[in-house]
């Protein structure tokens, strides 16, 4: 992996202002991304999982520049790009592209196939004629795994299924050969016999092109299938991130292992006691004091209302935010 991020953030914050309380009260704020810290290497793939609500789409739409940060840093390969606009935010997009999570309404339905594919490097100015952006589109396609390109590209959206539809998003993220895609949620609204082929493609695409892929997801199966880390987010933070392997077998974090003991396992006598977390998250304009995990936490003791757990070392390259954490010096 290389030695500089291709992308990462410092201490990246996210509010949207929602008033005041009363006429000349305070202005409340939503905290949706709160003090995240991460690092995505070239050619990795890393899982963006937790509840609805804890601020993972805001993440990345904040990364995309669709929302502008409060506070914190972004950094794309060793510059900083957390103010972009104009011309220099539209030339990093060009390099980080997003694949949303309904492909039907992230497709314009009057357009052709080949339209939409090619739309983004007529934004950007690539390509000389029509038939040669045609040419990428077709090619973009193909990689997608549409193929033959000729089949699909005179055709309209209404006129594919579900899975052919989210390969036209993925193709026309690849049109620009992208560093780094964002995606939302990619197989959520699709069926269970094609999330495999989705998730397949995207592994391929980072083995073949070198991109590197933040998966956004609540699904902890699909995480373990695909991505090389694991972060696990609650209420606009990190509270545990790693290797797949180790956060999703060896779980440190009480929210990371509530989220683990509720997944179906197929034969009963594996199966364990599941953990219920009580009640709904908290109101992310009031947090509540200490580790804003606690009022639902199992495990929660006299300290956790009073102290604010930061990321801590587990183990080489995993961290978890809990006070019950024996921290390790790692070498």
């Amino acid at each position: 992996m290389s030695e500089i991020p291709v992308l990462q953030t410092q201490n990246l914050c996210k509010f949207f202002p929602v008033g005041r309380v009363g006429l000349f009260g305070p202005q409340r704020q939503v905290h949706a991304v709160d003090g995240v810290s991460l690092e995505l290497q070239r050619g990795e793939i890393l899982a963006l999982v937790g509840e609805s609500g804890c601020g993972k789409s805001t993440l990345v739409l904040t990364l995309l520049g669709l929302e502008h940060a409060s506070s914190g840093t972004i950094t794309f390969n060793g510059r900083d790009v957390t103010h972009l606009n104009g011309v220099g935010l539209k030339e990093m997009r060009r390099h980080i592209q997003m694949i949303f999570q309904d492909p039907f309404e992230s497709l314009n339905p009057i357009m052709t196939i080949g339209e939409i594919v090619a739309e983004p490097l007529l934004v950007h100015g690539i390509g000389g004629s029509k038939a040669e952006r045609l040419q990428r589109a077709s090619q973009a396609l193909e990689d997608a795994g549409l193929k033959p390109a000729s089949n699909f590209i005179n055709r309209r959206p209404h006129e594919l299924s579900g899975g052919q539809r989210q390969r036209v998003v993925i193709a026309a993220a690849l049109v620009l050969e992208p560093d780094v895609l964002l995606a939302d949620e990619p197989v959520s609204m699709l069926d269970v016999s094609i999330r495999a082929e989705i998730l397949n493609l995207l592994a391929e695409l980072r083995d073949r092109r070198g991109v590197s892929v933040i998966y956004i997801t609540h699904d902890l199966a699909t995480a373990a299938y695909i991505a090389d880390r694991v972060a696990v987010m609650y209420l606009g933070r990190i509270v545990e991130i790693g290797s797949a392997q180790e956060v999703l077998t060896n779980p440190t974090h009480p929210y990371t292992q509530a989220l683990l003991s509720v997944i179906p396992v197929p034969n009963p006598r594996l199966r364990h006691k599941r953990t219920i977390l009580q009640g709904d998250p908290p109101n992310p304009i009031n947090l509540p004091s200490g580790c804003r995990f606690h009022p639902r936490c199992p495990l929660a003791f006299e300290r956790c209302p009073q102290v604010d757990p930061q990321l801590m070392p587990v183990s080489n390259g995993h961290e978890a935010a809990c006070l019950l954490v024996e921290p390790i010096q790692v070498e």
